[in-house]
């Protein structure tokens, strides 16, 4: 089990980028856009480099969301390999099944 403030650090961050995501995808735009006056895309810079740097998506940390481990998580489930693992030894997940050779 992680750190449950690393957890809670995480789920805040999620929350940022996803209330912000708009408004920060809107500034790049601007910024991106070679159109646009030098002037008017350097401010648009300047408001986005004020935004909360926990608002970008490249800030949250895929953790697994039965144990909140961060590393080993399989992005299409948002399980760890181990929780995986654990959950098909108790027969939880259909078709998986331990293997042996």
């Amino acid at each position: 089990m992680a750190k449950v403030s690393a957890i809670n650090k995480n789920n805040k961050r999620i929350k940022l980028s996803d209330r912000l995501y708009k408004k920060r995808q809107a500034l790049k735009k601007i910024v991106m856009d070679k159109k646009i006056s030098l002037e008017e895309r350097f401010k648009a810079q300047q408001k986005l480099s004020n935004l909360p740097r926990n608002s970008a998506k490249n800030r949250v940390m895929n953790r697994c969301q039965i144990t909140g481990r961060p590393h080993g998580v399989y992005r299409k489930l948002k399980i760890s390999r181990i929780a995986l693992r654990d959950l098909g030894l108790h027969g939880l997940i259909p078709g998986m099944t331990k293997s042996s050779w």
